[in-house]
Order: C-alpha cells, then structure tokens, then sequence
C-alpha cells in the first residue's frame, strides 16, 4: 500500500513539474530560406518570477563545447532581454509568449552549415524536476545544382558507350533520368539493351539509330535541373583513314597515268 501511494505521488509530481517539448524529432528547411524550430513548454507555476530560456546547436566535433545560439532572459522586475551569439547575429531569433508556454528559434539564410541537432532549454528557479530540455534535428535542403552531361567511350559505329550525368549539390542526394530525342526533337525510348541507373545511360551496338539529343534530369524533393547533349555517331576513325587512303591512291595512279598519257604523245610527235 505504501508503494503504491508513493508511486501515485512520483506520477503526480513529475507531471506537475516543469515539461519541455519539441514537437519533431527533425525539421526540414530549404537552404536560403528561413526555418522555424518550435519549443513549447509548461512549468509548475503558471507564474514565475524569472526564466531562462537558452538556445543552442551541437558542434561539428563532439568535443567542443556546445554552440551559443541565443539566451532570453525574463525576469518580472526588469523589462525582458535576448541576447544572441555573434556567429547567428542578424540570422536567429526568439518568437516567445512566456504566458503561452513556447520559445520559437527562427533562423534566416539558411546553410548547409546550419544541419545539426537543436537543443531548447528552460530553466526556472525552484522548478527543476521534469523535463527542462528538448532537442531535434535540423536538414538543410538544396536544390540540385545544374548537372554536368559526359560522353565516356568513342560514338563510332558498334561501340559501346556511356552516357553520364552528375549534380556537384544536392540534399537530398537527387536522383537520375535521361529522356531521348531524335533529331526532329521527338521523344523516343531509349536503345533496346540500354541501361539508366545513377545518372549513367549505357549504350551498345550503337549507330545511327543511336544519334539524337539527350536530356538528364536530376532532381530531388526541392527542385530539379537538366543538362542537354547532342550525340552524333559516326563510322569508325579506321574506315575514314582506309577511305582517304583508296582515294588518295586514286589521285596518284591518275596522276601517273596523265604522265606517261603526255610522255607517249610526245614521242610519236
């Protein structure tokens, strides 16, 4: 009996102490923009005489201490403060309502830099059980960046050749396709055994039928972007080589012929 009230008086205790809470365990913000984190939060007293609520960001290296964002001050004999880390100044703020319970960060001009784990929290005098603090994540988008479109191999007749398409940025990683075009700019299925996997288009047996314009997009949950190429297959080097050769062969034996032609005309004069 005596365990059983003293559990009933833990339960009600803690629920009556001071609880921090962010709603999402991880946020996702396009980078440039602005993102608002929320932080709500119920203390034991509805009125208090001074809060401290602090914002801050786990560093690169866990060894480092943690990262300074802001720090709001609340006291009910001065006029309330916030002050902000020089690193996020002109870049974070504080929506905050201490009657309503919650501390908003919001962060501007958002970086691939500002990707890490938030934390919030509250502390109040007397008020120290419970849950003072909570923390999420925070994933910075980014657009795919204007892809970069690459021939790998020889575009000669029969050859086997490769197709490659690659963003340099993207969060997340974007994905690949390719859309083939003839050459009157008529959307065609790609070659019969051709492979589309990661951005690379493998070609075999290619010919004529093979030429035409290629477009890879990448793209992902953001934004996406194109690259365009023009694949023009022509016969092998070596059966040009062979054909200026018969050719150039062609002109000397008809050379030679004129010359011996004038030389015998000559003589019977």
């Amino acid at each position: 009996m005596i365990v059983k009230i003293y559990s009933l008086y833990a339960v009600i205790h803690l629920t009556s102490s001071l609880t921090v809470d962010i709603p999402l365990q991880s946020y996702e913000f396009a980078r440039g923009g602005t993102g608002t984190i929320p932080c709500n939060f119920k203390p034991q007293k509805a009125d208090n005489p001074s809060i401290i609520i602090s914002w801050t960001a786990n560093p690169d290296n866990p060894a480092d201490s943690e990262i300074d964002i802001l720090r709001y001050y609340h006291f009910s004999s001065t006029t309330d403060n916030v002050d902000v880390s020089d690193e996020y100044t002109n870049r974070a703020s504080l929506q905050v309502d201490i009657v309503k319970g919650w501390a908003n960060l919001m962060l501007s001009s958002l970086t691939s830099k500002d990707s890490r784990v938030y934390q919030c929290d509250v502390k109040i005098p007397k008020d120290t059980q419970g849950k003072q603090s909570d923390i999420t994540t925070v994933v910075v988008l980014v657009a795919p960046s204007k892809p970069i479109c690459a021939v790998q191999g020889k575009a000669e007749f029969y050859q086997n050749i490769s197709l490659t398409c690659r963003s340099e940025e993207g969060m997340p990683a974007p994905t690949y396709t390719w859309q083939r075009y003839d050459v009157s700019n008529n959307p065609r299925q790609n070659p019969p055994m051709a492979t589309d996997v990661n951005g690379v288009l493998s070609l075999y047996n290619i010919s004529t039928e093979t030429s035409g314009y290629y477009i890879c997009t990448s793209a992902n949950k953001i934004s996406n972007a194109s690259c365009i190429l023009t694949l023009a297959v022509m016969p092998p080097s070596d059966s040009m080589n062979i054909g200026v050769w018969i050719i150039g062969g062609c002109a000397v034996f008809l050379l030679l012929l004129m010359i011996i032609i004038c030389c015998c005309c000559r003589r019977k004069k």
